[in-house]
């Protein structure tokens, strides 16, 4: 169930899960009902607006665990209101942010997330039982996603209140002057870094790949919170394989 992917995640459970890039919730609730853990609901690169991660949810959160990308207050609030399960904040790079982010995140008296009557607390008819439970079940996620992260990851898993950190090995090599060279010594050693800081904190690990196979050599080094696939290419692959399949 949604309200219990905090628990598991902080429990080191594997978690598998697949991203939503589409504005289109029949694509959400066909891949929250084939049971996935979770889905990662990409509001950061994906078209979706306030209106489609609402559609969204409707359909998705009540079946599996929705965590959505938002980095500043007013974006983090307005979603974790829409009712996600979570959030994945983008380019944490320092302790400062990374406090901000789980201040954004917890209602009174463990931050400072302000107080409205949204989809998450019944429209107002599950005001109560929303507030007492919110800090309890929101996931607060960040994502070690560049040289500055992985430089200041001692201090980051330091702060009360994350529940996982997602390495983002593109963007890391990037900004390490390395684009999409995951192999490079730098971009290893910067990887290798994060995973063992962050381990020896015991704070989850989480990884994305567009394919199974591209995600179990993280699962095997402990990597628990999972990411494989996005939802245009597990359409686009199927229909290329389901074509190949008729023309031969």
């Amino acid at each position: 169930m949604p309200s219990d992917f905090r628990t598991r995640l902080n429990r080191g459970d594997t978690l598998l899960g697949t991203m939503v890039t589409l504005a289109c919730p029949a694509t959400a609730e066909i891949l929250a009902d084939i049971g996935f853990d979770w889905l990662f609901i990409d509001g950061e690169h994906g078209p979706l607006d306030a209106g489609a991660l609402l559609g969204i949810l409707q359909v998705a959160d009540r079946r599996t665990a929705c965590i959505v990308p938002a980095a500043d207050e007013v974006a983090i609030k307005k979603v974790l209101d829409l009712g996600a399960t979570g959030i994945i904040v983008p380019q944490v790079n320092t302790p400062q942010q990374t406090k901000d982010v789980v201040r954004f995140a917890r209602y009174a008296p463990l931050g400072t997330r302000g107080v409205g009557l949204a989809r998450a607390h019944g429209y107002g008819l599950r005001f109560q039982e929303y507030m007492d439970t919110a800090n309890e079940q929101v996931a607060v996620i960040v994502q070690a996603e560049h040289a500055l992260a992985a430089e200041n990851i001692e201090a980051i898993v330091q702060v009360s209140g994350i529940d996982a950190v997602l390495l983002g090995p593109y963007d890391l090599s990037a900004s390490l002057g390395h684009t999409g060279q995951l192999d490079h010594p730098s971009v290893v050693q910067a990887m290798d870094h994060i995973t063992r800081t962050c381990q020896a904190a015991k704070i989850p690990l989480g990884y994305f790949g567009v394919s199974a196979a591209s995600v179990k050599t993280m699962m095997a080094r402990g990597y628990s919170l999972i990411v494989a696939g996005v939802d245009t290419l597990l359409l686009g692959v199927a229909a290329k394989s389901l074509l190949r399949d008729l023309q031969s």
